[in-house]
């Protein structure tokens, strides 16, 4: 009928590949006051130790102004705010690069996320595709609290090239590691009072040589309930690890575990170990090389990569390890490629990250 409007879909269906443009940027739903709740609550999910996010003493002893929010929490808040927009269609998330933390954030900030899109190309099955995307997150007075890269393999709208035109592809030259130069270290840190004491573990910078392997010893099974709550609290709406109905028809036959999920575990217990590493500075490199699902059984062992030493700073360095996440093995023998040189079937999770560490002085 000539006049009539066609109404437009009221719901969202997320972005396909086709949708995503280079410089395309996509500002966020929606802002979320951080509290004291959240960090109980992921506590709680995780059993981490680090004094500096359970004790607010121990925080305002080095300088804090309180006791801030576990890093990764940060980074799994700002993830979520963008799955809506990134990665609601996605068949899988494949990679970090690039990431830093940035300010500390305390109960009480309100964070929020802003992301450009920085790569695509279309994958030869002409099914799906990959999403480069650069995402910040800020605190509410636009104080960068985590920046990072990441990319994400997103279905087609309309499968076998027969849709709408798809750009040419764009592959980002991504840094290896950053350096140490771009680590941010809080402006008003002291660890003058520092207690190793507090933290239950002596060792410090110096202590870790460059090849030391550590076996963390602990491991924890994932419950079907606990990663589903996980991932709401970061407000990630991602279909794969929430929508069973629709996981049954898909070819793992059910429920993902958020890849997020696996990189709080191996952190937490990484703390057998890595007890005085205070800080997550910066993600390097992330694979998560096979899938997880509830009802297995995480352990994780750490390899010293590199020391640095923070320009301007003697009171503490950094660390780049890579920890490596396993499901259902011990980790003695230190699992993680075979003899092609291909990850194990056992490895969820490879991960090159960044701590700050105390130095002696």
């Amino acid at each position: 009928m000539t006049g009539d409007v066609i109404p437009r879909s009221k719901t969202n269906p997320g972005h396909y590949f086709e949708d995503f443009r280079i410089d395309q940027e996509i500002v966020h739903a929606t802002p979320r006051t951080v509290t004291e709740g959240d960090q109980a609550l992921y506590l709680a999910l995780y059993g981490s130790r680090y004094p500096l996010h359970c004790s607010a003493d121990f925080a305002m002893d080095l300088g804090f102004e309180d006791m801030p929010l576990e890093d990764l929490l940060v980074f799994h808040i700002v993830f979520g705010k963008t799955v809506p927009d990134i990665s609601l269609n996605a068949v899988a998330n494949l990679g970090y690069a690039e990431c830093v933390f940035g300010v500390p954030v305390y109960a009480g900030d309100t964070l929020r996320a802003v992301s450009r899109v920085i790569g695509l190309k279309e994958n030869s099955n002409h099914r799906s595709g990959v999403v480069w995307v650069r995402t910040t997150g800020f605190n509410q007075d636009d104080d960068m609290v985590v920046d990072y890269v990441r990319w994400v393999m997103v279905r087609k709208r309309e499968p076998g090239g027969d849709g709408a035109a798809v750009a040419p592809p764009v592959i980002p030259t991504l840094a290896p590691v950053v350096p140490a130069a771009d680590l941010t270290v809080p402006d008003d840190l002291d660890l003058d009072g520092y207690d190793t004491d507090m933290v239950g573990q002596p060792d410090l910078w110096e202590d870790y040589q460059v090849g030391e392997r550590i076996d963390h010893r602990t491991g924890q099974t994932i419950e079907e309930a606990e990663h589903q709550m996980a991932t709401r609290l970061y407000q990630n709406t991602a279909k794969v690890h929430f929508n069973r109905f629709k996981q049954v028809q898909s070819p793992m036959g059910r429920r993902l575990v958020y890849g997020g999920h696996i990189i709080s575990l191996v952190r937490a217990m990484s703390f057998n170990g890595l007890g005085n590493a205070f800080r997550v500075a910066a993600i390097n490199a992330g694979s998560h090389s096979k899938p997880s699902f509830a009802g297995d059984t995480i352990h994780c062992w750490s390899e010293v990569l590199d020391k640095m030493e923070i320009p301007g700073r003697s009171d503490v360095g950094a660390l780049r390890l890579r920890s490596v996440g396993v499901k259902d093995q011990v980790c003695a023998d230190f699992p993680r490629l075979d003899e092609a040189g291909d990850y194990l079937e056992t490895v969820v999770l490879d991960l090159d990250y960044t701590v700050l560490i105390p130095r002696r002085v």
